[in-house]
């Protein structure tokens, strides 16, 4: 035990020496005069505000002091060290280059620093803040080739607003201004702010564009602070419109024409400007609900202009109708470019024209992809496809989508027990931008809602096993709220599995009814709903995903026949056994950013499937399945459970695709980039699935009060590969716990030995995969 605890002390120091050495190494290579800049800081003389409001305003000046010093990980600066011990290259590329500059950080030097600046800005921020008699004063202190600039603020006492007016006149854009002053964000006893002021001024300007003053803008406002007219530190503001506001901008604008030129050329502009096409008795046109469609060739109809757009002959202008129309234009999904224009008509009236300028997109494209691909289940193949695209099919922007494929997988290092599978199909969809039902539907959403058709065949041979025909047909809608939340609600969703030529082969090694129940024939039909949100895309530090779906499958058609497969009442629908159960999963993720280019995402996966009344399993297709590049890494695809069944005890050559009814699984994953396209990844996955029912076939599959302990534990290390057009990820994986070795044994730490070639091999898992895992 004691040289034990002498080994850790000796690793403790040599640690701490190395991390002394690394941090007073980089002062070395300073010149004569020159000191290493190590940051600013900011003490707060002030017994008059509160500890809050000086920790806010210490951190908000801090973070405006310029320059920045060298980037530091605990403590040290190794970016600027391998900036100082690589040599000054030659040219811009090379090892050098990159280890001094893309590496490397340049030294952050005390003359780099104008005190004298940061010195303003502290004053001007602190004054922006209300702390108008604001003085500031700064020293330095140095030491060891080191420099610290400390400032010290005194701010005095912060001033509060006492009052506020918004001046009164006979103007109709005043009048608009005074009817909304209950919503002011100037508020009396706050204190005195910049930035509030100038969020007053946004909200000013934006309800005003709500109601028709178009040429307005929030600079037209000028609000006057007056410290003199009170005592105590107090401020009183007058909001008011400035003198010079340009008479346009006072004036209430309502639509006369609404113009859609849907065939505009960008080549059309001369002389840097958009030539608008004037809607003429000369001019080939139709109206439609008082909209001018510009449409020579009559390639699209104007029904969908008049779905698309919020504004109307006689409409007062409003932003929001403005932007909705853009979006909706945008979202139909057949025009590049949407420009909109507005052009004053009456000016006595106050009317103008909205013209819109859509460049339409290729409406056919004809596309051949030939694909290779590898997944952890040891299969690697290729696959080939041929798409086409119409995105104005019935000339209402339907977006019409044909596809045939065909791929093929073999099983690497499979020997003679390898069954290759070959996939063959073809697959069609029409998406209509907008809903096709008996019922009215309105949507107020920036986005179209859009009626989703498809059908589908797919031929799956696997070689010595079987054949399977399966078709699928679809009908339902999607919908989005925003930009955050989606609905897709699939009101019919069949799919018809119909094998063929089942081999004796199989017959002789499919000895478990989960095994069998791959090649009967099924049926199922019923409605699935998804709800999706997410915030990703806002530049927040904490962002979310969720998605749910319900999929419920012979629900009315079980309850309206009576059927109950457990008393023997199975019903059939063309001689098949229709599917009845209930499914929901649940998809959650959390995103941190740590960095800039660095963060910490997680997921959680829970579902579960119920079969009833006329079936007593699910169907293999519909359960859920564990492991592989997207799952559990470091089990290979669909072999991981359920519970602690332990696949091994499968015979060789045998199927050892595993499905469940309960899906529980947690993934973590550090990300970070290393240098500019290669990133790397730090991940741990945990999970597992199970079965609702026992299975003699398979001991240990049901799920029970101790499922914890068939939880499955894997982590690794992964290179992510980043071109901007795809997304390359290597993730080398390894199992922590493994469900199915003995209890008391599964945690496999004792058992890692990476000098055994074979261990290697049985346990480190290598995923290559397009795409992040989540």
């Amino acid at each position: 035990m004691k040289s034990k605890l002498n080994i850790y002390y000796k690793y403790l120091f040599a640690s701490g020496f190395a991390a002394v050495s690394l941090s007073c190494s980089n002062v070395k290579y300073l010149k004569e005069g020159q000191m290493l800049y190590t940051g600013g800081e900011v003490k707060i003389e002030n017994d008059t505000i509160s500890k809050k409001e000086k920790n806010e305003l210490q951190a908000a000046l801090e973070a405006n002091l310029v320059p920045k010093p060298n980037s530091t990980i605990l403590g040290l600066r190794p970016k600027l060290y391998f900036y100082n011990i690589a040599k000054e290259p030659k040219k811009d590329k090379g090892f050098n280059y990159w280890l001094k500059y893309k590496m490397g950080e340049k030294p952050v030097l005390l003359g780099d620093v104008d005190r004298e600046f940061n010195k303003d800005i502290i004053e001007n921020y602190s004054e922006n803040k209300g702390y108008f008699n604001a003085k500031a004063t700064y020293d330095t202190v140095s030491k060891n080739k080191k420099a610290q600039v400390i400032y010290t603020l005194k701010p005095g006492a912060r001033y509060l607003i006492s009052n506020v007016k918004f001046q009164q006149d006979s103007t109709l854009v005043n009048k608009e201004i005074q009817a909304t002053t209950d919503k002011t964000l100037l508020k009396k006893g706050n204190p005195f702010d910049l930035e509030v002021i100038k969020s007053e001024r946004e909200r000013i300007d934006n309800g005003l564009k709500e109601r028709g003053f178009y040429y307005f803008s929030g600079d037209n406002i000028i609000v006057q602070a007056d410290s003199t007219v009170s005592k105590n530190h107090k401020v009183e503001l007058n909001v008011k419109l400035k003198d010079d506001t340009p008479k346009l901008a006072t004036e209430q604008f309502s639509i006369d024409k609404v113009v859609v030129f849907p065939s505009y050329n960008i080549q059309d502009v001369k002389d840097g400007k958009y030539q608008v096409p004037m809607p003429t008795d000369s001019l080939p046109k139709y109206a439609y609900d008082n909209i001018y469609v510009i449409d020579p060739q009559h390639k699209f109809k104007p029904k969908i202009f008049d779905r698309a757009l919020y504004f109307k002959k006689g409409d007062l202008y409003n932003r929001s109708n403005h932007n909705l129309s853009l979006n909706r234009l945008i979202s139909l999904g057949v025009f590049k470019f949407v420009k909109n224009e507005f052009v004053v008509s009456d000016s006595l009236n106050h009317k103008f024209d909205a013209y819109y300028l859509l460049t339409p997109r290729q409406i056919q494209s004809l596309r051949l992809e030939a694909l290779g691909r590898t997944n952890s289940a040891n299969y690697a193949g290729s696959e080939l496809n041929l798409n086409w695209t119409h995105r104005n099919f019935f000339k209402g922007a339907e977006q019409f989508k044909a596809s045939v494929y065909g791929a093929f997988d073999v099983q690497m290092g499979g020997g003679d027990n390898s069954k290759n599978l070959f996939r063959a199909g073809t697959n069609v969809q029409l998406s209509i931008p907008r809903i096709v039902a008996p019922f009215r539907f309105n949507s107020s959403s920036a986005f179209v809602p859009r009626t989703n058709i498809s059908l589908g065949y797919e031929f799956q041979n696997r070689r010595e096993y079987y054949t399977l025909n399966n078709f699928t047909a679809s009908f339902g809608y999607n919908w989005k709220e925003n930009a955050r939340k989606e609905h897709e609600l699939k009101v019919i969703d069949i799919t018809l599995v119909s094998p063929a030529n089942v081999t004796k082969l199989y017959d002789s090694i499919a000895t478990t009814p989960a095994l069998k129940r791959i090649v009967e024939k099924q049926l199922i039909f019923g409605p699935t709903y998804t709800y999706t949100y997410t915030n990703t895309m806002l530049p927040k530090t904490n962002t979310i995903y969720y998605k749910g779906t319900v999929d419920l499958a012979g629900n009315i058609t079980g309850l309206v026949t009576g059927a109950n497969a457990k008393k023997d009442k199975q019903k059939e629908i063309f001689g098949i056994p229709f599917s009845q159960y209930a499914k929901i999963e649940n998809d959650f993720r959390f995103y941190h950013k740590l960095a800039e280019k660095s963060s910490f995402a997680t997921r959680f996966i829970g579902g579960i499937a119920y079969p009833y009344g006329n079936s007593e399993f699910i169907p293999f297709s519909k359960q859920f399945f564990s492991g592989g590049s997207n799952s559990i890494r470091a089990f290979r695809a669909r072999t991981l459970g359920p519970g602690s069944f332990d696949p091994r005890t499968i015979p060789v050559g045998t199927l050892l695709d595993q499905s469940g009814d309960i899906k529980l699984e947690l993934n973590a994953e550090y990300r970070a980039n290393l240098y500019k396209f290669l990133n790397v990844a730090a991940f741990v996955d945990a999970g597992n699935i199970w079965l609702l029912h026992d299975d003699p076939f398979r001991p240990g599959a049901k799920f029970s009060k101790d499922f914890l302990n068939e939880v499955a534990v894997g982590a690794g290390f992964g290179l992510r590969l980043d071109f901007s057009i795809l997304i390359l990820r290597l993730d080398l994986a390894m199992p922590l716990r493994v469900p199915y070795y003995e209890k008391g044994d599964r945690w496999t730490f004792d058992r890692i030995n990476f000098g055994d070639s074979s261990w290697r091999k049985d346990n480190l898992i290598l995923n290559i995969a397009i795409g992040y895992p989540f």
